[in-house]
């Protein structure tokens, strides 16, 4: 499926929109923009979660994008989107992402005003009828919902779970922990998974449950100080959490499902974010080494400069291939179908901007390595996502699956 015709025209629209709603907003907070940002954005005596101001911040502007009618432009129509494609997305999510630091497109918190939506889309594919009268109020930032997938003594190994949801009459009772739950500091719901049958390993007997973050033996421990601050990163306790049949999201036992299509979503659209960071650090290095006098001639007359961004930018032309093609297969056939093919954009393209955030940094000298400039904040944020939704060792792992055949 190939991006709409008039693509261009939204892109043109995203620009206009940005410059004339966004811009006056973030001249009038340069503090969340400049050398302080990330001071200013962090709430120190709140366990270092990101500060209130800053994220009404975050909410005004999709609130502004949304009247605007982008916000929602990847959701389906009935949820007041335009039916967006992955194409599409990776597309304007690369477009966002190539562009200096602001108020469009937060790498922090993951908000932008083209909105992504993983928990929307589960909800909207698996949930209850009850559980999707949720959508509308989180789109709004009414409520928040957290996704509680890793846990202490497992990150991507989400099939040995140690969180278990055990009977107890028309109830079921979940006890664990779990670790890098994001949203815990204002979210009143959270998407637990827990083993509620099977063995250590097995994929089936996860099910995946909404738990209100009000109940009963359900406590937000701590919050994880991270390389890139603020953080929303929390350590979560279930100790005889209760909860009804009716929490249950999508089938019992099946609750990898809603994982994959969470992950699915967002490792496509983070390797297209990665990819337009990438390319911004090297058309910023570029611009520099042509203009940057040293030893009486231009920087960017010396092979010593040139090569490497030569190489950069050669890698991004490719990794755009492979972002695009994966994401045009994932519209025609479904992201479990080509799931080897965005573990290897993920790979790459997450790899790929935190070369070229280091390699940005290196050719502006002393001060590409000062927070004058966003390249350390951009190497900083990017590294996560080597983590993320699987570990790039993960996603050796499932390229690796489909190309010898195991599974």
């Amino acid at each position: 499926m190939e991006p709409r015709p008039d693509l261009t025209k939204l892109l043109q629209r995203i620009d206009a929109f940005i410059e004339r709603e966004l811009m006056p907003i973030q001249d009038q907070h340069p503090q969340y923009f400049d050398h302080r940002r990330e001071f200013a954005r962090t709430d120190l005596e709140r366990g270092g979660v990101p500060a209130r101001e800053w994220e009404e911040l975050l909410i005004e502007m999709t609130r502004r994008a949304d009247a605007a009618g982008l916000y929602r432009f990847s959701l389906p129509a009935e949820l007041g989107g335009s039916d967006g494609t992955n194409v599409e997305m990776a597309v304007i999510r690369e477009h966002l992402a190539n562009k200096p630091l602001g108020l469009h497109s937060d790498l922090q918190s993951e908000s932008a005003c083209v909105g992504n939506f993983p928990i929307v889309l589960v909800l909207h594919a698996l949930g209850s009828a009850e559980q999707r009268e949720l959508i509308d109020p989180l789109l709004r930032h009414e409520l928040a919902c957290g996704f509680a997938l890793t846990e202490p003594g497992h990150g991507s190994d989400a099939t040995w779970l140690e969180t278990t949801a055990s009977h107890d009459g028309a109830d079921w009772v979940i006890n664990g922990f779990k670790r890098f739950n994001t949203g815990m500091h204002v979210a009143q719901y959270d998407i637990v998974f827990a083993r509620t049958s099977g063995e250590p390993g097995d994929a089936r007997g996860v099910t995946a449950f909404l738990v209100h973050t009000d109940t009963p033996g359900f406590q937000v421990l701590y919050h994880h100080w991270t390389f890139n601050m603020p953080t929303d990163h929390s350590e979560v306790a279930l100790r005889d959490v209760r909860v009804p049949g009716s929490a249950i999201v999508g089938e019992e036992g099946m609750g990898l499902a809603a994982a994959m299509l969470f992950v699915h979503e967002n490792r496509i659209r983070q390797a297209a974010s990665s990819l337009g960071a990438a390319q911004f650090c090297v058309d910023r290095s570029v611009a520099y080494a042509r203009e940057r006098i040293a030893f009486g001639k231009p920087l960017a007359v010396n092979q010593a400069i040139q090569f490497p961004l030569a190489e950069l930018h050669t890698d991004c032309a490719l990794v755009r291939e492979l972002v695009r093609t994966t994401a045009t297969a994932m519209d025609e056939r479904g992201g479990s179908a080509v799931s080897d093919r965005i573990s290897m954009c993920n790979l790459r393209a997450n790899r790929l901007a935190c070369e070229a955030a280091d390699r940005a940094i290196q050719v502006h000298g002393g001060i590409g390595y000062t927070r004058a400039l966003p390249f350390e904040h951009i190497y900083r944020h990017h590294r996560r996502y080597r983590i993320t939704e699987g570990s790039e060792e993960i996603q050796l792992r499932n390229i690796a699956r489909r190309l010898f055949g195991f599974g």
